[in-house]
C-alpha cells in the first residue's frame, strides 16, 4: 500500500528518496513527501497526486540534505490534500507511516488534553505528536519513540527523523513489513527491498513488534520486548527487483506477455522431464483431512479454482475463506488440516493475520507467495513461491496463473499421497500442465481481436461473465479485472445461477461473455447461453474450435482458443479474460497500471 524509504547518505538525498519512491508507485498512492535534515534543520515538502507533482515542486523549492525520509500516501484517515500527506511534522520530529493507529482517537484527545493539537485528519500525526510531547518532557528522539511505539495500537510500520540528528533515523514495524538496507557507510530503511534495490543489496528485515536504531555505522535492533535481537543479513538478486517495461507500453502488457514463460519455469522449478513431482518433501498430505484456503482478492480466486481440484483430483475436502472475514467467524479448524495461504505480496494485512490465527490449531501452514522474503512466507511452516518474478501492475496477472500452477502441482500432490492417482495419470495431468505454455502464447495472439472487441465493451455500462464448474471462479477473477481497470460495473456468476436473479439484468446494452471450454460441462453452459441470447444479450463466447463450431449461431462474438485439457482450462483462459480488461480500459483511457484507488500490496485491514 502506502511506501517509506530512508536514507543516512553520503550524498544529497533528496534525489534518491523521489527514486526509490518511483520504484514503490505500483503499490498505489495519491499524495508523496520527502524530508531532510540539513545543517542540523529538518524540513520537508509535500504534494498531492502522482510523484512528478512532488519533482516539480522540489525543483523550485529544492530540499538538500544527506539524511531523510519519504513516502507515497494511500489515503485512509483524511482524504488526499497536503495537510494529510507524509512525513507529518510535530517540531522537532518527521515521521513517515503504513498502516493504521488504530487507539488515535484516544491518543489525540489525551494530547490535545495537555496543549497538543492536531492540523491534519491523520492517525499519523498523532505519534508525531507523542514523540514531540516526550521530547518537550526531556527526553532523546531514542526515548520519545520507544515510549511513543509503546502507546501504539494497529498495524505499522514507521521511520522517524529528527531536527539536528543527521545520523538517526529510528525504524520500526508490527503489522506492516520494514526493511533495513545496508551500505559503505550508509544506511537505508524501505517497506520494499524493491525501493533500495539501486542502493543496496544487503537486506536485514525487521520482525513482529522490532524496532531499530538506525546510523551510518550500522542498526541497533530491538525485539518487542525491548531485547537486542539479531537478524539475519540475506542478499537480494537484483535480476528480481528490475523493474522496467522493457518495450511496453504499460507493465500490465509486459506481465501478461510473460505468462508463459514464468509459467514454464514454474514448472520446471517444481516437475521433473520424467513427469513427476519434485515439491519439498515437508508438502506432505499424509494424515491431511481437508485443506483451508484463504486469501484475498485474485488469489483468493485462485484458491476457489483450486477446490475443485483439491476435491476432484484428490479427493480431498476443501474450504475458501476470504482472509478479511476467517477470524470473526470463529471458523472450527481440524488439527489435521493444512491450511493453505496464498498472497503475491505475501504482506497482504488481513491475510496475515488469519495465518496468526490458525498458527497452533492445523497440523501445517504453507504459504504460496511470490515474495519468499516476505511476512506470510516467514511464519509459514513451508512456503512455496510461485517465481512469477515482480509483478507491478496493479491488476495481478501473472501471479495469478502461477498462483494457479502452483496449487495445482499442490493438488497432485495431495492426490499422490492419499493415493488417488496413479503414476501414468499423474504423468498425463504433468504433461498437460507443460503444454499450457505454448498454449498461452496462441492465446497471446487474440490481443488485436480483443482489442477490437473491446471498443465495444468500452461502451457498456454493465458486463457478465459467466462460468461452470472451475470456470466459474475464473468468471468472478474475469469481472474483477475489468472494475479495476476500466471502472465499467462486471460481476462473474455461475452459469446456472443466472435464472436465480441476474437474468433480471439482460438486454441488449448488457454484453455477456461466457467462458466456455469444450468440456463435460459445455452443453450446461450453452443452454444458459441460449438464455441470454433470447432476451436479446450480447454474448461473447470464449471456446475451442469445436465449442465455438458447435454453439456460435446467435452470439455477438466469438474467441476462439486452442484446445486444452478441461481440468487445467482456467489457467489458459485467464489470458483472454486478462486482455479483454486491459484492452477495455485502453479504450476507456483509464490509468491500466495504477487505477484509481487500489493499491498493489494491501497491509491494512
Amino acid at each position: 500500500m502506502c511506501g517509506i524509504v530512508g536514507v543516512l547518505g553520503h550524498h544529497e538525498v533528496a534525489p534518491l528518496l523521489v527514486e526509490a519512491l518511483k520504484r514503490l508507485e505500483y503499490r498505489g498512492y495519491d499524495s508523496a513527501g520527502i524530508a531532510t535534515v540539513n545543517g542540523g534543520k529538518l524540513d520537508r515538502r509535500r504534494a498531492v497526486g502522482k510523484l512528478v507533482n512532488l519533482s516539480d515542486l522540489l525543483v523550485h523549492d529544492p530540499l538538500p540534505g544527506k539524511a531523510g525520509i519519504g513516502h507515497t500516501r494511500w489515503a485512509t484517515h483524511g482524504g488526499p490534500v497536503i495537510k494529510n500527506a507524509h512525513p507529518h511534522r510535530a517540531g522537532p520530529v518527521a515521521v513517515v507511516h503504513n498502516g493504521i493507529i488504530e487507539n488515535f482517537r484516544e491518543l489525540r484527545e489525551e494530547l490535545a488534553a495537555s496543549g497538543y493539537v492536531q492540523e491534519s485528519d491523520t492517525d499519523t500525526e498523532a505519534v508525531a505528536l507523542l514523540v514531540r510531547r516526550a521530547m518537550d518532557a526531556g527526553a532523546t528522539p531514542v526515548e520519545a519513540a520507544r515510549e511513543t511505539l509503546s502507546r501504539l495500537h494497529g498495524a505499522f510500520a514507521l521511520c522517524f527523523l529528527f531536527d539536528g540528528e543527521e545520523d538517526l533515523l529510528i525504524a520500526a514495524r508490527k503489522g506492516s513489513p520494514l526493511a533495513i538496507g545496508h551500505g559503505e557507510g550508509e544506511m537505508f530503511v524501505g517497506s520494499d527491498a524493491i525501493a533500495l534495490a539501486p542502493m543496496t543489496d544487503r537486506i536485514t528485515y525487521l520482525e513482529e513488534g522490532d524496532w531499530a536504531v538506525v546510523t551510518r555505522k550500522g542498526a541497533e535492533i530491538f525485539d518487542a520486548a525491548g531485547r537486542r535481537a539479531n537478524r539475519p543479513e540475506t542478499r537480494i538478486h537484483l535480476d528480481a527487483t528490475r523493474i522496467e517495461k522493457a518495450g511496453y507500453k504499460h507493465f500490465m502488457a509486459k506481465e501478461i506477455a510473460e505468462q508463459p514463460v514464468v509459467l514454464a519455469d514454474a514448472l520446471k522449478h517444481y516437475t521433473s522431464a520424467r513427469g513427476t513431482l519434485e515439491l519439498p518433501e515437508a508438502l506432505s498430505f499424509k494424515g491431511i483431512d481437508r485443506v483451508t484456503l484463504v486469501a484475498c482478492g485474485t488469489a483468493s480466486y485462485a484458491c476457489h479454482v483450486a477446490k475443485y481440484w483439491f476435491e476432484q483430483i484428490a479427493g480431498l475436502p476443501a474450504e475458501v475463506d476470504v482472509a478479511s472475514e476467517f477470524r470473526y467467524r470463529d471458523p472450527v479448524l481440524s488439527p489435521a488440516s493444512m491450511a493453505v495461504f496464498v498472497s503475491q505480496s505475501g504482506e497482504t494485512a488481513d491475510t496475515l493475520a488469519a495465518l496468526r490465527h490458525v498458527k497452533e490449531k492445523v497440523a501445517r501452514v504453507v504459504s504460496v507467495v511470490n515474495v519468499p522474503t516476505s511476512s506470510i512466507a516467514r511464519e509459514s511452516d513451508l512456503a512455496l513461491p510461485i517465481l512469477a518474478g515482480v509483478e507491478v501492475g496493479v491488476a495481478s496477472t501473472k501471479a495469478f496463473t502461477c498462483q494457479l500452477t502452483v496449487l495445482a502441482l499442490m493438488a497432485l500432490k495431495a492426490a499422490q499421497d492419499r493415493g488417488t492417482i496413479d503414476a501414468a495419470t499423474l504423468a498425463r495431468r504433468l504433461e498437460d500442465l507443460r503444454a499450457l505454455p505454448g498454449l498461452m502464447n496462441a492465446a497471446l495472439g487474440l490481443s488485436d481481436p480483443i482489442a477490437r472487441i473491446a471498443k465495444d465493451l468500452a461502451k457498456a455500462q454493465d458486463i457478465l461473465f459467466l462460468g461452470r464448474g472451475p470456470m466459474f471462479p475464473l468468471a468472478l477473477e474475469g469481472a474483477l479485472k475489468l472494475k479495476e481497470i476500466s471502472y465499467i460495473h462486471a460481476e462473474g456468476y455461475a452459469s446456472g445461477e443466472l435464472k436465480h436473479g441476474p437474468i433480471a439484468l439482460i438486454d441488449a446494452a448488457v454484453p455477456v461473455i461466457v467462458l466456455a471450454p469444450k468440456d463435460a460441462l459445455f452443453d450446461k453452459t450453452v443452454s444458459n447461453m441460449q438464455e441470454v441470447m433470447a432476451r436479446n444479450g450480447k454474448v461473447l463466447l470464449l471456446s475451442d474450435a469445436e465449442g465455438v463450431e458447435t454453439a456460435a449461431q446467435g452470439t455477438w462474438k466469438t474467441l476462439t482458443l486452442p484446445p486444452v485439457a478441461p481440468l487445467w482450462a482456467p489457467i489458459l483462459y485467464a489470458i483472454p479474460a486478462q486482455l479483454l480488461a486491459y484492452h477495455t480500459a485502453i479504450a476507456k483511457g483509464t490509468d491500466v497500471d495504477q487505477p484509481r484507488n487500489l493499491a498493489k500490496s494491501v497491509t491494512v485491514e
